[in-house]
């Protein structure tokens, strides 16, 4: 809310947004940094401290009234409060007491009670064995009007249990334990035990005779009493009742009477005698529990239909669970913290109590995950929760300190009872706002770990709600709550929440009064209740309590009784409350012999016999967590990188080495973490990335020498079952689960190199069949069931430059080819046949070098010509645009887009699209972005003749991005979204880099620098000096670093190395490098190595050298602007 109060200075009413390199920002990512990577030990500190502050919960509280433990709020709202006597209130019941003290805390003392029951008998007359109800005659009521004195059947007859009148009246003493008998009280052995059996003892009108109602000053142990300071015997009348009149005469002789056994003493603060209190009672209604229900169930629909709205969570309710789980734990330990500090919460219904804190929590919570949902799904664990935490916590952490000093400023101006909520609910933000920043954050950082949501996720969620909504059109509140957009939806619902319910309690106290005497309550112009006195004005008594706060303290269930007694069927009374005459027994030690305790007696008592089981509950809590977080996380403690002091790096290198003698040739893997490679000592090994490098050498029992060699081509299926290895007249199958051959698959031998190899996808035959084209323009199916393989003819007369395939499971298979001559074909199979027809599409004048990609997700084709990329759909062959790049070194093209959803209007819609690519003449990388032009539009494949929707952005209006990459060495661009290249560092380089790297970036609006110092280690040359880089950019985040591909402490054994070998995609974010007789594993992020996985992993073809050009080219080309870390 404070953003819409600064609204006429700032403009906006959005929090503001804090730069990456705001200190305030960057401390919150690092602390969300270091919650994430040590998850354990956030996760052990938040859930002790829970175990610390919900243990004693139950041993603080009680529900059954028994003094010494604070009580629970009930289903009803209950308060004693002082009225102004402007408000010019009829009182309903008249209030006189006496206080009887004996030596300090002695009230319980034989001689005091004796003492007190003549002055009861005195005031009252004879009591004992007080039984008022009998038969009553006209006599008795006759005799009043002519008499001063009553005999005990008159007074008997006024008893109000004979009758509500207004004459009636009644009495509550503690000597009615003992039916007011001295002989009971000198028989008994043990006062204190029958004080404690007989709390709840009803007097003749049903009125329990509490602790809290007949002693003052009390002292309580196991929850029981154990000492009192004062007695007190209160008469309760109606107004013109007779004995309150005797009542009045009476003390004021007893004064004079009893002056040499009694030290007597007047209660007039402020120089009056009395006060009128008003009592409440009003259970919750059902139009509080309409109005009270209204939040939850608004907020909780609200939460399962944004989580449902999170298609890939794979744990749902686990996240339900754990939402829950930090709202009770935030509630229980506000209540634990309470009950220490003495704040009487049972003013209020409970069901008001977790209103805020459920509304504050799930604003808080929603924006975390959706912080999370759209860091980049490449970076590590612990960065995208550092990120998504350096973002919002200190929003939330401002918002918790507003709503702290609204209700801090409520408390000053409201009733006792609700400024006891306003205490709470703020101590409760405070908890909750703890266990968001570690218990939530620790579980939302396993979650990510565990099942990668936003792998799952990606950018797509969030990024397709908001791109489905019409930014030019008004959009509905319920529309903003559906998609999740907190910022909109519930940014201030929770401050909205509490004020309500602020008023909404005071409201109830004040009952229905006009508007303008409701905000003269509120501005305290016109107060009607005044506050309460804790302390005493009779100095020389010594008194433990005052009349005034003894009052405060009686509880709701005694309040309900008396009610119900002196004004059936109604919710409040007001009385009119005499300061009590305090008798004090001569002789009596009033000095301070004992302090006042600092806590309840229900906390010294949970010290005393909860200490060592509280103890041991919280080790055993602990002890129980990390087990389960070891177990849960027993792959990810083995096998996490290493990270740098800042924990932020993304970058990790692992060597495999010892697998072979010679140079690797060749390399292929699949999304599950498999790797095959073949070297030049004609071994093929097969390694386990994810097992952590595990590996075997293919063949029966370790010997490869039945494989023919060489291995012209190698591919892997879909579903990681099946290696296929392509030699020069057959083709060689190995089970990937089973470790056996598979069936031998005869081949033509003698034709031209391999251009494709694939399987295709098909879940009607046990083994899929493969795909082989060669460079002479023949299509080749080869099936395990067809002794002889089926050749087509795909380009008569002509050589092939360039091929792209799409393999869909349920959808015939496309090949596009483009020839040497510069034309483009599509062959696609039907049933056992396959049918080619040629592509006019583009400048029919640009017959150069035709490259050709597949986009599988999409179902396009990108033609790629010297400075030009069309776009085609692969359906109706039609481009849908053509893109405009630099002059394209022939084959470097790679593109890589945010993931697809569909439109209304049935066709395919991006976030974003990238091109990246070598300029021919400066061998630079080239990075073109292609994104919306406004937020909350998709980039939409439909027909650009066809009309569009206001959500969709045709590719003629796309924002255009360019980065520029010097020297990019090999690179590749991995399906999640990053470019990862190995270039040579040399030391000019480097000293240009390191130059470069403290210059600003003009076109880079949110860029993160991490570049590691690469130094000459002991025992490489400068040969060895290679560096991996690593480059992505989401909307405004952009991202860049460097580390050396070998560790300057490593010795991984590697040959003589001038290039690079092979590298493929291994999974989403992982690369693996050929480097002489070793292979370099490069990881960004984490990689869960997912079966299926659409990383379109390396196909597994060798690279030629005739098709790239080595060295720096002496043409110049078209400017352009570097990126100045590059």
């Amino acid at each position: 809310m404070i953003w819409y109060i600064l609204y006429p200075l700032r403009g906006t009413t959005e929090a503001p947004v804090l730069a990456d390199t705001h200190p305030v920002r960057r401390a919150f990512a690092r602390y969300g940094r270091y919650a994430a990577s040590h998850v354990v030990t956030t996760l052990l500190i938040s859930v002790a401290v829970a175990a610390i502050l919900v243990y004693p919960f139950p041993f603080l509280y009680t529900t059954d009234f028994i003094n010494g433990a604070s009580y629970l709020p009930e289903h009803a709202w209950t308060d004693t409060l002082p009225l102004h006597e402007r408000n010019r209130a009829e009182p309903d019941v008249i209030m006189r007491s006496i206080w009887v003290h004996g030596n300090y805390f002695q009230a319980l003392n034989r001689n005091v009670l004796l003492s007190a029951l003549e002055l009861q008998d005195e005031l009252l007359g004879p009591t004992v064995n007080f039984n008022p109800r009998r038969h009553i005659t006209d006599d008795d009521l006759v005799q009043n009007a002519s008499t001063t004195g009553l005999t005990p059947s008159q007074r008997d007859a006024y008893h109000i249990a004979n009758g509500l009148t207004n004459e009636s009246w009644f009495f509550q003493s503690p000597l009615q334990y003992w039916s007011c008998s001295s002989e009971k009280i000198e028989e008994d052995d043990d006062i204190i035990e029958t004080a404690n059996e007989r709390k709840s003892q009803p007097t003749s009108v049903n009125v329990t005779l509490r602790h809290s109602t007949v002693f003052s000053g009390k002292r309580f142990q196991d929850r029981r009493l154990v000492a009192a300071d004062a007695l007190v015997i209160t008469l309760v009348h109606l107004r013109d009742s007779p004995v309150g009149r005797l009542w009045q005469e009476r003390v004021k002789a007893l004064k004079h009477k009893m002056a040499d056994r009694w030290d007597t003493f007047e209660y007039t603060p402020s120089g009056k005698t009395s006060e009128l209190y008003e009592f409440k009672f009003r259970p919750i209604s059902s139009q509080d529990v309409i109005v009270l229900g209204v939040p939850y169930t608004v907020l909780l629909i609200y939460f399962l239909a944004t989580l449902s709205n999170l298609r890939a969570f794979k744990s749902k309710m686990g996240l339900v669970v754990t939402v829950m789980a930090q709202i009770v734990f935030a509630i229980l330990s506000s209540f634990t913290v309470c009950a220490i500090l003495k704040i009487d919460l049972s003013r209020l219904p409970r069901l008001g109590y977790p209103v805020v804190i459920f509304c504050m929590s799930l604003e808080n919570i929603h924006r975390l995950i959706n912080a999370v949902i759209l860091t980049p799904s490449e970076n590590s664990t612990s960065s995208r929760v550092g990120q998504a935490f350096g973002e919002t916590g200190y929003v939330a952490l401002a918002s918790v300190a507003q709503n702290v000093l609204l209700l801090y400023g409520f408390s000053k101006i409201v009733l006792p009872s609700v400024s006891a909520f306003c205490t709470f609910a703020a101590i409760a933000l405070m908890f909750d706002y703890f266990y968001l920043s570690t218990f939530f954050l620790s579980v939302l950082s396993v979650d990510v770990r565990r099942t990668e949501l936003s792998d799952a996720l990606a950018k797509a969620s969030i990024r397709d709600h908001r791109s489905a909504s019409d930014p030019h059109s008004r959009q509905t509140w319920i529309d903003a709550m559906l998609q999740g957009k907190i910022a909109m939806s519930t940014r201030i619902a929770g401050t909205i929440v509490m004020v309500g319910f602020v008023l909404l309690a005071q409201w109830h106290f004040w009952e229905n009064e006009g508007v303008l005497k409701l905000l003269s309550r509120i501005i305290r112009v016109s107060p009607k209740y005044k506050n309460l006195s804790s302390t005493s004005s009779l100095s020389e008594v010594h008194q433990v309590r005052s009349p005034s706060s003894w009052l405060g303290l009686q509880d709701h269930e005694t309040a309900r009784e008396l009610i119900h007694v002196v004004k059936p069927h109604a919710h409040s009374y007001i009385a009119r409350v005499f300061h009590p005459t305090i008798f004090v027994l001569k002789g009596s030690d009033r000095g301070l012999s004992a302090s006042e305790p600092w806590f309840t007696p229900a906390v010294y008592d949970f010290v005393r016999h909860q200490s060592i089981p509280f103890l041991i509950t919280v080790l055993i809590i602990a002890a129980a967590v990390r087990l389960l977080m070891n177990y849960l996380l027993w792959d990810e403690l083995a096998e996490s990188p290493r990270v740098g002091p800042d924990g932020d790096t993304l970058l990790s290198v692992r060597t495999l080495n010892t697998g072979h003698s010679l140079d690797v040739a060749l390399l292929s893997a699949c999304s599950d973490g498999h790797l095959v490679s073949i070297g030049l000592d004609r071994i093929i090994r097969i390694w386990d990335i994810k097992a952590g490098g595990k590996n075997y050498v293919l063949g029966e029992n370790g010997d490869s020498s039945i494989i023919p060699f060489p291995v012209l081509a190698m591919c892997i299926d879909e579903e990681s079952h099946w290696l296929a290895l392509l030699t020069s007249d057959k083709v060689l199958l190995w089970d990937l689960i089973g470790l056996r051959w598979g069936p031998l698959i005869r081949a033509d031998p003698d034709r031209h190199k391999p251009e494709a190899f694939f399987f295709v996808a098909d879940d009607s035959l046990a083994i899929p069949a493969l795909i082989l084209i060669r460079r002479d323009g023949i299509i080749t199916e080869l099936r395990v069931d067809q002794a002889i393989p089926n050749n087509y003819i795909f380009a008569k007369d002509s050589s092939i430059v360039s091929v792209g395939y799409l393999s869909e499971k349920g959808f015939p298979a496309q090949v596009m080819a483009s020839t040497r001559e510069g034309q483009v074909r599509l062959a696609t199979q039907e049933g056992s046949s396959w049918s080619t027809e040629i592509v006019e599409v583009g400048n029919s004048k640009d017959r150069g070098s035709i490259s050709i990609q597949a986009l599988p997700e999409l179902g396009f084709f990108l033609i790629i010509r010297s400075q030009t990329v069309d776009l085609v759909d692969a359906q109706t062959l039609r481009a849908i645009y053509t893109f405009k790049v630099d002059p394209i070194q022939p084959k470097s093209l790679k593109c890589f887009h945010s993931r697809p959803r569909r439109m209304r209007c049935g066709s395919l819609a991006l976030w974003s699209f990238t091109l990246a690519y070598l300029n021919t003449y400066t061998r630079d990388l080239v990075v073109q972005t292609y994104s919306p032009q406004h937020e909350g539009e998709s980039l939409c494949f439909c027909d650009p003749a066809s009309p569009t929707r206001k959500t969709c952005c045709p590719w003629q209006r796309a924002k255009e991005s360019r980065r520029v990459i010097k020297n990019p060495g090999l690179w590749d661009a991995l399906p999640s979204g990053i470019i990862v290249g190995v270039r040579r560092k040399n030391s000019d380089k480097s000293r240009v880099d390191s130059h470069l790297s403290h210059q600003p970036l003009q076109q880079l609006s949110g860029l993160r620098r991490r570049h590691h110092t690469v130094k000459s280690a002991n025992g490489h040359t400068s040969q060895d000096n290679w560096e991996v880089w690593m480059f992505s950019h989401f909307g405004k985040q952009e991202t860049w670093e460097a580390l050396p591909l070998c560790s300057k402490v490593e010795d991984d054994g590697h040959l003589f190395v001038t290039n690079l070998g092979p590298m493929v995609r291994v999974g989403r974010s992982c690369l693996a490098l050929g480097l002489s007789n070793v292979i370099k594993v490069i990881m960004v992020g984490n990689e869960r190595f997912e079966t299926g996985d659409d990383s379109q992993p390396g196909d597994g073809m060798p690279a030629l050298g005739s098709r790239r050009r080595k060295g720096p080219s002496t043409l110049r080309g078209k400017p352009t602007i570097p990126c100045s870390h590059c």
